[in-house]
């Protein structure tokens, strides 16, 4: 089994993965939303989903017939705890993490 750290940064390593985040950093949005800008089928969207669920960084929940994605942030205190011990790295906070996927994004 995986380390969590493992999946963590597995997780991070997909562009679509962090494109996701950055638009879960504004609000939950619902699956079809999260698909809606990406150029793939609503399976492929539903797997990287499930990644990312599975990396603990998101939450989905069924809210009657619509599943909802939630962006969990205290997911990735233990990747910044582990970056920070190169005393290269400050602690993650979202604004910052926001700034970072849309640099990495050119939003």
């Amino acid at each position: 089994m995986a380390h969590p750290l493992d999946t963590v940064f597995a997780a991070l390593a997909d562009p679509t993965r962090r494109q996701i985040l950055s638009m879960l950093l504004e609000d939950d949005m619902a699956v079809t939303d999260v698909a809606e800008p990406f150029e793939m089928s609503l399976a492929a969207i539903s797997k990287h989903l499930g990644v990312l669920t599975a990396a603990g960084l998101i939450s989905q929940e069924k809210r009657g017939r619509v599943k909802w994605c939630k962006l969990e942030p205290d997911a990735l205190k233990e990747a910044s705890v582990w970056m920070q011990g190169f005393g290269q790295f400050e602690p993650v906070n979202l604004d910052a993490f926001e700034r970072f996927l849309q640099s990495e994004l050119g939003s």
